[in-house]
């Protein structure tokens, strides 16, 4: 029944922001995958139904993270500039142009594992808190935005092992990725359904499976956005590296694991 599907999609949420949050990460791309195989939610809906829990599940971890003043105003704008027109493009993409979003999943499985192994190394002596230029921070949220769109991640699980792996820490970068993917999100939402007027098939939210992990996320991420100031930067660094690496794991599995 739905309302027993609904239920276990409230459980999933809780579980995977909680352990998410705290390295900026939203759970959105391990919920896709557990929507799909688990919950039975149809393509291309299981897209907007990612988003619509991005945007109800956000704000736990955002409230807790803007109370300790943790926010990077430099940071946040430029990669909310430079993804917010990139998911438009790729909710547009994945409507009218790539049915099947195999191709950006490889991509980010490409990119996923070799940051993921750079993370978990350990850092040199003065290596944290390098930067990108901003030019480079806009360009690669960005490209990355186009490939939330299409997918329906939001964005930030990509764009925040990268930026930690060019040598920033997950304190700065969890709550400018988690800022980003809420906002990129909420675009993908209301752009998916603005295409949905016009266009034919399920691609409007699945709205009762949404709220229901959107809820569970948005409990599990006041929790784990509470734990991160307890959690040393290394383990922080291994957990986001490990989640990195699990990302592409799925990713190639989605791709070549399907009969």
């Amino acid at each position: 029944m739905d309302w027993q599907r609904d239920v276990v999609g409230l459980l999933a949420g809780f579980v995977l922001a909680a352990v998410t949050t705290p390295v900026g990460v939203s759970g959105a791309v391990f919920l896709l995958p557990f929507q799909l195989s688990v919950l039975h939610v149809p393509n291309p809906r299981i897209t907007p139904t990612n988003l619509l829990f991005n945007v109800i599940s956000g704000p736990g971890g955002l409230v807790r993270y803007r109370r300790r003043g943790q926010f990077d105003r430099d940071l946040t704008l430029q990669l909310l500039s430079g993804s917010v027109p990139g998911v438009v493009l790729g909710a547009l993409i994945r409507v009218y142009v790539a049915t099947d979003p195999d191709v950006f999943r490889m991509l980010a499985a490409a990119v996923l594992a070799p940051v993921g192994l750079f993370i978990l190394r350990r850092p040199a002596p003065g290596s944290l808190e390098r930067r990108l230029s901003s030019r480079t921070v806009r360009a690669l949220a960005f490209t990355i935005g186009i490939i939330g769109g299409v997918y329906g991640i939001g964005g930030g699980s990509i764009l925040g092992p990268i930026l930690v792996g060019t040598g920033m820490t997950v304190a700065t970068v969890a709550p400018a990725a988690l800022l980003s993917t809420w906002v990129t999100s909420l675009v993908g939402v209301t752009t998916y359904a603005v295409i949905s007027l016009d266009a034919v098939g399920p691609i409007s939210p699945d709205w009762t499976l949404g709220i229901a992990t959107g809820v569970g996320g948005l409990l599990g991420g006041w929790l784990g956005a509470s734990l991160q100031p307890r959690i040393p930067e290394r383990a922080l660094r291994t957990l986001l590296g490990v989640l990195a690496l699990s990302l592409a794991v799925v990713y190639v599995y989605q791709v070549l694991g399907r009969p």
